[in-house]
C-alpha cells in the first residue's frame, strides 16, 4: 500500500506546487498590443488682442470721444477667467486720480468701448 499523506499536511504539501505550476505559466502569453489610436489635434488658436494697457485703452477712449481731454493715466482688469472684456479705470488731462470706469471690449480685431456715449459724458 502506498503511503498517505495526513489531511494536515495536504495544504502545506499542494500549496507551494500549486504556487510553481502558477508561477510556470506566467509569462507565456504575449503582452496585449496597446490599440493605436491618434490623438486628437487642437485647432490652432486664434490670434487674440492683447491686453490693454495704458497705450492701447489711451487709443480706444481718443477713437471714441475725440473732443474729450486725453487719458493721463489707466488701469485695465479682466473681468475674470473666460471673459474677454476688461473693465478700465482712468484718469484725464492732468488728473492722475482714476476718477473714471469704462468697459473695453474686443470688436473686428481691436478694443473698443462698450457704451462709448454714457464714457464720453463722464
Amino acid at each position: 500500500m502506498k503511503p498517505v499523506l495526513p489531511l494536515s499536511l495536504l495544504p502545506t504539501a499542494v500549496g507551494p506546487l500549486a504556487l510553481l505550476l502558477l508561477l510556470a505559466g506566467c509569462g507565456e502569453e504575449p503582452a496585449a498590443q496597446p490599440a493605436a489610436t491618434q490623438a486628437p489635434v487642437a485647432a490652432p488658436a486664434t490670434p487674440s488682442l492683447p491686453a490693454p494697457d495704458e497705450e492701447i485703452f489711451a487709443a480706444a477712449f481718443a477713437a471714441a470721444c475725440p473732443e474729450a481731454e486725453p487719458v493721463a493715466v489707466s488701469s485695465c482688469r479682466s473681468l475674470g477667467l473666460g471673459e474677454s472684456d476688461f473693465s478700465c479705470e482712468y484718469g484725464l488731462g492732468e488728473d492722475e486720480v482714476l476718477r473714471h470706469d469704462a468697459t473695453l471690449t474686443p470688436a473686428e480685431g481691436e478694443w473698443t468701448l462698450v457704451d462709448p456715449e454714457t464714457v464720453c459724458a463722464q
